[in-house]
């Protein structure tokens, strides 16, 4: 059988959105737990440089949670009223994020993460709809 033929369905705009800014955030946070210097923008900003090892356990906690949301959203493994549940909650859990993010003490953190929160937010509401043509086992 030729690649060619196989018939891969699209996700939609919102879903491929949010699939992008999840494993980006989870590379992010991969990224802090490995030791990258990037601590002023994350976690509140008061750790610059180098994160502490109980933020960066914390972020390789987070990345954990990212990468397994960009799975949600990528993949067929999650039957459709489950992963609308998922996306509801991740979709509530960004609102906060944004909401911390933008009465974060680090600018770096405010002008970075607040609209990556407030995109991922919409994107992950909008693509609970892809739920619903997902296949039921």
């Amino acid at each position: 059988m030729s690649l060619r033929h196989v018939n891969i369905p699209r996700p939609s705009p919102p879903t491929a959105v949010a699939t992008a800014l999840t494993v980006g955030v989870a590379a992010f946070q991969i990224a802090l737990a490995s030791g990258a210097p990037w601590g002023a923008a994350a976690w509140g900003g008061t750790n610059p440089g180098t994160l502490p090892p109980g933020l960066r356990a914390a972020s390789a906690g987070s990345a954990l949670v990212y990468a397994g949301l960009a799975v949600t959203l990528a993949s067929g493994l999650v039957p459709g009223a489950r992963r609308r549940r998922i996306l509801t909650v991740a979709a509530g859990a960004m609102v906060l994020g944004t909401v911390l993010n933008l009465a974060s003490p680090s600018g770096v953190e405010r002008a970075l993460w607040t609209p990556v929160a407030a995109a991922l937010a919409a994107s992950l509401w909008l693509a609970r709809a892809d739920a619903d043509l997902t296949h039921r086992p």
